[in-house]
């Protein structure tokens, strides 16, 4: 829509200001080239989005340095959102990770730091333990180089509910949200109503399924998938670009936005809910194929060898005679 611009929502209890659209930060790994990248950056932001997520062990640590290049010089005017994956290791390494992806997010603050990937029934005990990443947390905020913490994770809403029961002054939490999740191990019905009375900042993603299979194979279209995730009560819907022509499409969409109806969003649910029964639109709950690598070996899970991201591990430590070690190995 020409002239229009998209919306700006409070983050919950806090004064932040962030687009109603937030630029993901996986995808910016699955372009052609960083300059496809850097590009799709600059093009998010002339066109209105303002926020932007990340996560330290995305592809490597690439696509926080993706960002930080994209946004030199405009830092003073975007929201930077990334996420410290301990993995349920300690408070040390979780500073660690910070300085790193501030270095490489070249800023000296973070609006937004969240735990990344709640992933296992034991994450919100090793969280909350003592000397543990709730302590880094809350270090970092009284250090001035983070405004806002909270946690994400797309598994099983119950480990949400647990990490929330920690009773740990959250102001935001992030998980997937679409037409599809309503009917399958439901976010939506589970976490939203108890961040809502925690008075917790609601981040939406994977608005489309994080692979847009449910686009491609005629269950919903995009338009439908990102008003609707948009239309719940959340502060941003986070949604992941790798091609120029997705970015343009999104743009379109949130910058005509209009909020769903209450019966038209359940005709929506009412529509899938067959295609939802199974969870097959929605394997980041239900598979170890989109399990971050770092969070199974931190838990010394086996790992998915199909995976991008454990491909990615195998090819950084070619012909260097050692294993992938970015981390301190968790105590036996």
């Amino acid at each position: 829509m020409a002239g229009a611009e998209i919306p700006q929502r409070t983050l919950g209890k806090t004064s932040l200001r962030v687009s109603a659209l937030t630029l993901g930060g996986h995808h910016l790994g699955n372009t052609k080239s960083e300059q496809e990248s850097l590009r799709i950056i600059d093009e998010a932001f002339d066109g209105g989005i303002t926020t932007f997520d990340n996560c330290w062990e995305y592809h490597l640590g690439a696509t926080e340095v993706m960002l930080g290049k994209g946004l030199k010089g405009k830092r003073d005017k975007a929201i930077i959102m990334t996420k410290v994956c301990t993995h349920g290791r300690d408070k040390d390494l979780a500073m660690q990770m910070l300085e790193q992806s501030l270095r490489r997010l070249q800023t000296d603050h973070l609006d937004v730091w969240q735990i990344h990937g709640v992933t296992f029934y034991n994450d919100p005990d090793l969280f909350i333990r003592p000397n543990g990443a709730a302590e880094a947390l809350t270090l970092a905020k009284k250090q001035g180089k983070v405004r806002a913490v909270g946690f994400t994770g797309h598994k099983d809403p119950r480990i949400h509910l647990a990490m929330l029961a920690t009773n740990f002054p959250f102001d935001t939490c992030q998980f997937p949200l679409n037409p599809m999740d309503a009917n399958f191990r439901s976010f939506e019905r589970m976490v939203i109503p108890e961040c809502t009375r925690r008075g917790i900042a609601m981040l939406g993603m994977k608005p489309m399924g994080g692979t847009g299979d449910m686009i491609t194979k005629g269950a919903l279209t995009a338009e439908e998938c990102l008003r609707y995730a948009m239309s719940l009560p959340v502060a941003t819907t986070i949604a992941g670009v790798d091609k120029l022509e997705v970015l343009h499409q999104n743009l379109e969409i949130a910058r005509a936005f209009q909020p769903m109806a209450p019966a038209e969003m359940q005709a929506l649910r009412d529509r899938v809910k067959t295609d939802a029964g199974d969870g097959h639109f929605e394997l980041y709950k239900t598979s170890i194929k989109y399990d971050n690598p770092e969070a199974r070996l931190a838990h010394q899970f086996p790992l998915d060898p199909k995976s991008n991201e454990v491909q990615e591990m195998i090819s950084a430590t070619k012909n260097t005679g050692k294993p992938y070690t970015t981390l301190p190995q968790p105590a036996k």
